[in-house]
């Protein structure tokens, strides 16, 4: 077990300190969007939350003192280095790597078995930080969204044509980005970089004591030399409609990002706090890549006319939510 570490508690921080500016610029541009979330609270409402959250935890272990009470320590621990009130917690059986965050009104967290048995604390707190700073930024809605929509969508049910589709793209594009915030949050959760890094090792090659961290960050850095992560590597991850960026580019961006120096002042206090007024779009936008600014145009664009399709199909094939 790894020995618990002295952790700053970051009193009041608002997860706009540390959300990726393509996050940011994705996400309001999904919230810009008319009807948008009409139509994702359509689909809500029709399935039901409290349906979805029992076909979710149905075989799941909620996390207490008494269940899974390492997982329950080190929870608590990131939730206080977060300043983030803590929401229901769950461990599910699964042999793959995976933690999601899920929920309309009230948001839960499910960890998977496999993951809690391959990470050591410190990996765990990443983990389960990463988790929070999803719930912190107010992702849940659109990541259970974008699931059921892409359930949906691989099953062929005929409320998910080609608009939906395009919405649900939407959707991947945004999320792609804003795994890249909650990297964040999760390092901050354990303050230290270390331990983020082994994770994406571990995501990349599985719990094997024969890999290397330092041949894995040099492998990073080739992503880094090779230019614009955001121009070259998120639209091929497009066309593959992969739910999160590769562990490689991830770790790349984490270094970016602590290159920057955003890490250390974080860490020192200089963090905008909850309740500071929020930065006008435009801001959100300039501070995003200029590729990212050009693909997201086009994406948001057919997004739009593709929510107008769906509502469309709503209204011609349901009475309203059930």
């Amino acid at each position: 077990m790894t020995e618990a570490r002295q952790t700053r508690i970051l009193t009041g921080i608002d997860p706009r300190s540390w959300e990726h500016p393509a996050d940011r610029a994705a996400l309001n541009a999904l919230r810009k969007i008319p009807i948008f979330d009409e139509v994702l609270r359509a689909v809500f409402g029709f399935f039901g939350e409290k349906p979805l959250r029992l076909a979710f935890l149905s075989a799941s272990v909620r996390v207490s003192p008494t269940q899974f009470g390492r997982v329950h320590r080190l929870y608590g621990e990131a939730c206080r280095a977060l300043d983030a009130a803590p929401c229901p917690l769950y461990v599910r059986q699964d042999v793959t790597f995976n933690a999601f965050a899920y929920g309309m009104q009230k948001p839960f967290i499910v960890i998977t078995s496999a993951t809690v048995d391959a990470l050591d604390d410190d990996e765990l707190r990443f983990i389960l930080g990463h988790e929070i700073g999803h719930v912190m930024s107010g992702h849940t809605l659109y990541l259970t969204m974008m699931t059921v929509l892409y359930q949906l969508a691989t099953m062929g049910f005929p409320i998910v044509g080609l608009a939906a589709r395009a919405v649900l793209a939407a959707l991947l594009e945004w999320h792609r980005k804003a795994e890249l915030s909650c990297d964040r949050a999760g390092i901050l959760a354990v303050q230290d970089p270390q331990p983020a890094m082994r994770t994406m090792l571990k995501f990349a090659g599985g719990a094997s004591d024969d890999v290397n961290l330092a041949d894995f960050l040099a492998q990073a850095e080739e992503y880094r030399e090779t230019g614009d992560l955001a121009d070259q590597v998120f639209k091929v991850l497009n066309v593959l409609a992969l739910t999160h960026p590769a562990p490689v580019i991830r770790v790349a961006e984490m270094r970016t990002w602590f290159e920057s120096g955003a890490y250390e002042r974080i860490v020192a206090g200089d963090y905008t706090r909850r309740g500071e007024p929020e930065p006008a779009y435009a801001q959100d936008l300039s501070a995003a890549a200029a590729s990212y600014r050009d693909s997201a145009r086009e994406t948001f664009a057919n997004a739009q006319q593709a929510a107008r399709r769906v509502v469309d199909s709503f209204r011609q094939g349901f009475s309203g939510p059930r």
